[in-house]
């Protein structure tokens, strides 16, 4: 369901260089980090007025008590309700709600540059983009986070998308968390409430396919924590290519070899194992397999301790085999009908 959008505010008394912002942040159960996220968006080195828009979800960790001294403190935060606690759904309410013609997302574990906003209103005036947005800077803490974050800087790793891997300022087919015109929003309806995840690709998707233009600049770095067991990364993934099928579903156009090797991978891998114990020369493939994330995964780990040098080998196969499984898997339900 893409839901419509509120009519556009009046233009603000502001300089050109300088407009209004809104700061709108999902919030489901991020009672640890969200204090932290937010004096991130209020300390921003940036001269125009700035508030925060916290959609609160269904939380069960205190995320709601944080969030009501911060309204106390500081009369830049408001919130609003997201019954459903999806992602989508926060993103749209607190877009509604939002007083700005500059919306720029924010998470409620996201750590921020003090430049961050000062940087994307600049990108947006210069590059006439509809959204902008920057590296996604995975840095773990526990030997295992470390292996992830490799992997999730290698294009072995994650194929090579620009937001992962770092490249030149330009047109990209998506980015992380974003910095939007109010405008193009509208355009487009906000964000696909049916997309539980990949919703961030999809709207970039309808933004570029109503022609406009998804920016990336390397000037933004956002770090991102990775996931601290092998179970949630597993989780992680397998959700990722369930959703990715989805978007192939609806937007065939889109489908390419980076999205196709995981599932190929699995797909033969499996095969080629199960032939091996008929014709052993079939093992090969899995052997091959084995020994290209081993070598790879040392490769991209240079400089880390041997333990997370040991581990990245383990997390570039659990991003690989979850995606590939979860592509395959993915039932046609998903992502039918409204939210």
């Amino acid at each position: 369901m893409i839901v419509a959008m509120s009519e556009p505010s009046p233009p603000d008394d502001a300089s050109v260089g300088t407009p209004p912002v809104s700061v709108v942040v999902p919030v489901l159960n991020e009672g640890r980090h969200l204090r932290d996220a937010v004096a991130q968006v209020l300390s921003q080195a940036y001269a125009g007025e700035l508030e925060v828009v916290l959609a609160l979800g269904p939380s069960a960790d205190g995320t709601d008590a944080v969030a009501a001294d911060l309204v106390a403190s500081d009369a830049r935060v408001r919130t609003v309700a997201n019954p459903t606690g999806r992602t989508p759904a926060a993103l749209n309410a607190a877009i509604r709600a939002a007083r700005h013609d500059v919306i720029v997302r924010v998470d409620g574990h996201a750590e921020i540059p003090s430049d961050y906003v000062a940087t994307v209103v600049r990108t947006l005036r210069e590059t006439g983009a509809d959204n902008v947005g920057g590296l996604m800077k995975a840095v773990g803490r526990s030997a295992f986070e470390r292996a992830v974050a490799c992997a999730m800087r290698s294009r072995i790793g994650v194929g090579g998308g620009t937001f992962h891997v770092g490249g030149g300022a330009g047109p990209v087919d998506t980015v992380y968390l974003g910095a939007f015109r109010r405008s193009a929003l509208e355009r487009v309806g906000g964000y696909d409430e049916r997309y539980t995840r990949t919703q961030d690709w999809h709207l970039n998707l309808r933004l570029r396919q109503s022609g406009g233009t998804v920016w990336f600049t390397p000037d933004l770095e956002v770090t991102y924590r990775p996931r601290s067991s092998v179970t949630a990364l597993a989780r992680q993934y397998f959700q990722y290519g369930r959703w990715r099928r989805v978007v192939a579903r609806e937007h065939p156009e889109t489908v390419n070899a980076r999205y196709l090797a995981p599932p190929v991978m699995v797909v033969g891998t499996t095969a080629a194992t199960l032939l091996g114990l008929f014709w052993p020369p079939a093992l090969l493939v899995p052997t091959a397999y084995a020994v290209g994330v081993v070598v790879g995964g040392v490769a991209i780990s240079g400089g880390e301790p041997p333990r997370t040098r040991a581990l990245t080998p383990v997390a570039l196969a659990t991003m690989h085999w979850s995606w590939g499984v979860g592509f395959l898997t993915s039932p046609r339900s998903l992502g039918r009908g409204s939210a």
